[in-house]
């Protein structure tokens, strides 16, 4: 149990030296993480040797180390989002009877990593591996509405574009909509990427509340009118609660209603 309380200072530099724009000083670590200077250094030094870290002498800062690289590269060699979801997205398929899916944002995209079907179900166009543009699905929008202004005017600075001719316009238009969907809690896409079909999308949350992918329930709107659309939704957002508390993720705190003025 003694090395509990090191292993936990071990990670605790990893996450801070992860989440840094670059390298930093021994010094800076130490504050961040409350250490004192003398465990700090010989902390390094023991994370150093095993490759963990590694320190640039002509700036007197540490970075990451090659075996931090091969821990993230396993990471993703070992799909742990999709073997994660897999499962959640099986159930709620079999409680909704639709089509369930997870994607990511990939740039001003989405990008489908995994889909769950009932059986003889319609095919989606939306299929795994397929993007499309994030401000029209359903699951980009749920994710876009817990980013920044500033990072969703970047991911969409340039001409919106619609497949059916409809969805938001303009980066206006889209932020409207983006804090309604952050204070309702879920996103609804009706027609926007295929004629006849509605999706209703929940965020999925990683350990600083940032959006990390989107659970969604893709339907023919004959099939669920719109004043059963919220049940429907309440499925989706627990599965997507599900999946963040798999991932040790935390929900953000709840958007305040958008003003109408």
């Amino acid at each position: 149990m003694s090395q509990v309380p090191a292993a936990r200072r071990a990670l605790a530099v990893l996450r801070l030296l992860a989440a840094a724009p670059g390298p930093l000083p021994a010094s800076t670590i130490a504050r961040a993480l409350d250490l004192p200077r003398s465990s700090t250094y010989h902390l390094l030094t023991a994370m150093s040797d095993d490759g963990f870290v590694t320190y640039i002498p002509e700036e007197r800062r540490w970075g990451l180390g090659v075996a931090a690289f091969e821990i993230g590269s396993a990471y993703l060699r070992h799909e742990p989002l999709e073997r994660l979801a897999r499962p959640l997205l099986r159930r709620l398929v079999d409680g909704v009877g639709e089509i369930a899916q997870l994607g990511i944002l990939h740039g001003p995209e989405t990008l489908y990593l995994l889909k769950e079907q009932p059986p003889r179900h319609a095919t989606l166009i939306t299929d795994v591996g397929v993007r499309m543009p994030a401000h029209l699905t359903a699951s980009g929008r749920s994710m876009l509405a817990h980013l920044s202004a500033a990072q969703v005017r970047a991911l969409l600075p340039g001409r919106f574009v619609n497949r059916t001719g409809r969805g938001p316009q303009s980066l206006r238009e889209l932020r409207r909509v983006l804090a309604e969907d952050a204070h309702r809690g879920w996103s609804v896409e009706d027609g926007h990427i295929t004629e006849g079909f509605a999706s209703i999308a929940a965020c999925v949350f990683d350990h600083t509340g940032h959006p990390t992918a989107a659970i969604t329930v893709t339907f023919r709107r004959d099939d669920h009118p719109e004043e059963a659309w919220p049940a429907l939704a309440a499925r989706v957002r627990t599965t997507a609660a599900a999946l963040t508390t798999r991932l040790t993720g935390r929900p953000p705190e709840p958007a305040p209603r958008p003003s109408r003025a």
